[in-house]
């Protein structure tokens, strides 16, 4: 990278640590580029040259943490798994490092989504990328299944037990810790798609 571009990155990760706290303190809609420029301390018409908007940033913020959790590989690790309860216990793995990693950004990125179309758009393809991989995992041990749990029935339960707000609602709101919540999970993925 030439010096030119070794600032320009740097310049992004400022603006997009500084936007990550404000979006958190204080949403996606109160949050402004003028408030993102002061926390930054970079103007604010830097910030448009560089992302154009605040869809554009959050959409940095959240490509950043994503980037980092190599979750395809995640998930192809689960579904090699020979016992399909140490693929589940996988499964319970990457969502507490998801949701440990990035709720905050899942949350902004779900408040957003109501006033940018863009990004309602980008958590459209996000929710069913989501739900091709844990299908694909359901498909993969559907001789697993209980007695009258079609694959169908198994997408669903999955979907329904990574839900944000079912992470939210113990971790953050009832002070489970991330490993109480993965274990949970483990426990409740087998439960309910393993007879």
């Amino acid at each position: 990278m030439t010096h030119r571009q070794r600032q320009a990155m740097a310049t992004k990760t400022q603006v997009a640590s500084a936007a990550r706290a404000l979006f958190a303190a204080q949403g996606y809609v109160g949050t402004t580029i003028a408030a993102i420029a002061q926390a930054a301390d970079i103007p604010a018409q830097t910030i448009y040259s560089a992302f154009g908007g605040k869809a554009a940033i959050l959409r940095a913020i959240a490509w950043g943490v994503a980037g980092t959790l190599d979750i395809d590989r995640a998930h192809e690790e689960a579904l090699a798994q020979p016992d399909p309860r140490d693929g589940l216990r996988i499964a319970a793995n990457i969502q507490r490092r998801q949701f440990e990693q990035m709720y905050d950004v899942i949350a902004i990125y779900q408040e957003a989504a109501r006033t940018e179309p863009d990004i309602a758009r980008d958590a459209e393809t996000i929710a069913a990328n989501r739900e091709r991989a844990f299908r694909r995992h359901i498909e993969a041990i559907a001789t697993h299944l209980p007695p009258g749990v079609s694959v169908d029935d198994g997408t669903t339960i999955y979907l329904a037990l990574v839900l944000p707000e079912i992470y939210r609602t113990l971790a953050i709101e009832h002070g489970w810790t991330a490993e109480r919540y993965e274990h949970w999970l483990a426990d409740a993925l087998i439960t309910q798609l393993l007879s």
